[in-house]
């Protein structure tokens, strides 16, 4: 296998850099490309259609005032289902940016030829069987190479796997235990996703029963409570936190966070901190459309025919939230999201054995509009970090989590001048 090497011609290469979330990458790495080692970010795209790569680079072009995007960016062509052509694209980058999903069926490929032609590997997947499933199966393969694959680093999961590292900083004495409650605050425009994310959630929904399986594999044991135990919250809930309704949240980062609790308390003996996530619904008339959404998703999620129509009909079904065409950058605009986080604990030079924890902390982050602005910063921002300060990473490759990746690094602070701002705030 081959290693990584400083010896290439770019440092970074998007792959599905024509995808919709692709094309924001594309703008975010010219607006960084100065923040690159020695000053500078050499770079190119990479996807199946060298003409719509183009349609990409010319919009970025037009979008940043930055003509020269036209003639110094390279393209290259690489398909997910022609392994060879996947290896000659690792080859030429120290950073694989995959921007290619659902990665359930087009990320492995990706992270073999990765490993395979030693390139560091990052995603923004939040699909937590795929996650897993390449820890499993290629940690070791990535050690060997000390090749860095890092996934979930985009809105899914670095948000809340760094805000747990930093209430854990700030926290004066043993941080024990952390609930986080998204808010997501949209303008007159109103907002939405785009449906690649519905898409995933379909399938990974469907498939639940294999991750399940999926996880008996590490045959981890539990990680140890530290201090009492915080008892879950209910599925629907008045969170009098954010003033509005609140369930648990469904995406990847629970297990994204927990990845990286069970690294740092394997690996470095901290503490791990007990973590519950759960996200705003808002008021009673965004609890009917939830609570209907919720039950079709459900019900039409079980089976092949009704999955079909969810996915062909997402706008439908989601009451407008997913969509095919995506938010418009008007909606982007005006969007941002608030992801608050409450922790307990045990103020310095007590025994977090004994006794109820006694000490409390709040932080929050703040940012722009989450799946299209914030995830390319945090998916940029982590290359930047892997490029610049390999010194402070795992000392060898393999599959990590953000957390597990970044703990020792200053990724905090290149989000933070980046506009997604970590802040103590008062109760």
């Amino acid at each position: 296998m081959a290693t990584v090497t400083s010896t290439r011609p770019y440092h970074i290469i998007i792959f599905g850099a024509s995808g919709f979330t692709g094309q924001f990458v594309v703008e975010e790495v010219a607006r960084s490309a100065f923040e690159g080692p020695s000053g500078s970010l050499k770079w190119a795209l990479a996807g199946r259609s060298r003409q719509r790569l183009d349609g990409v680079l010319n919009q970025a072009a037009e979008t940043l005032r930055k003509p020269e995007l036209r003639t110094e960016v390279e393209i290259i062509v690489a398909d997910v289902s022609e392994a060879d052509s996947l290896a000659i694209m690792c080859q030429q980058g120290l950073v694989v940016l995959n921007c290619v999903g659902p990665y359930r069926f087009y990320g492995e490929p990706v992270v073999k030829a990765c490993i395979e032609n030693g390139a560091h590997c990052i995603d923004i997947c939040g699909e937590p069987q795929f996650l897993e499933r390449m820890q499993l199966e290629y940690h070791s393969r990535a050690m060997d190479s000390g090749v860095y694959v890092i996934g979930s680093c985009g809105f899914d999961s670095i948000p809340a796997d760094m805000g747990i590292l930093y209430t854990k900083d700030q926290f004066k004495g043993t941080l024990t235990a952390v609930e986080s409650f998204l808010t997501i605050h949209t303008g007159p425009e109103g907002g939405c996703a785009h449906d690649g994310t519905w898409q995933s959630a379909i399938y990974g929904f469907a498939d639940s029963g294999s991750l399940r399986k999926l996880r008996k594999k590490f045959g981890h044991q539990p990680l140890p409570v530290v201090g009492a135990k915080v008892k879950k919250r209910g599925s629907l809930f008045f969170s009098k936190e954010i003033d509005q309704y609140a369930i648990p949240f469904m995406g990847s980062d629970p297990s994204v966070v927990r990845r990286s609790q069970r690294f740092l308390y394997e690996g470095h003996q901290e503490l791990p901190v007990q973590y519950s996530a759960y996200v705003g619904v808002g008021g009673v008339w965004s609890l009917i459309k939830m609570f209907c959404g919720g039950l079709l998703f459900w019900f039409l999620g079980k089976f092949g025919l009704g999955r079909k129509l969810l996915i062909t009909f997402p706008e439908f079904f989601s009451f407008g939230v997913f969509t095919k065409a995506g938010p418009s950058r008007k909606q982007m605009e005006g969007t941002s999201f608030s992801l608050t986080f409450f922790g307990e604990g045990y103020a310095e030079g007590l025994d977090p054995s004994q006794g109820r924890p006694n000490a409390r902390i709040c932080t929050q982050i703040h940012g722009a509009e989450p799946g299209y602005v914030a995830t390319p910063v945090a998916m940029v921002q982590a290359a930047i970090t892997v490029l610049n300060e390999p010194q402070f990473l795992p000392i060898k490759g393999g599959v990590y989590s953000p957390g597990a990746a970044f703990a020792r690094t200053t990724l905090i602070d290149r989000l933070n001048r980046h506009g997604l701002v970590f802040s103590v705030k008062r109760f």
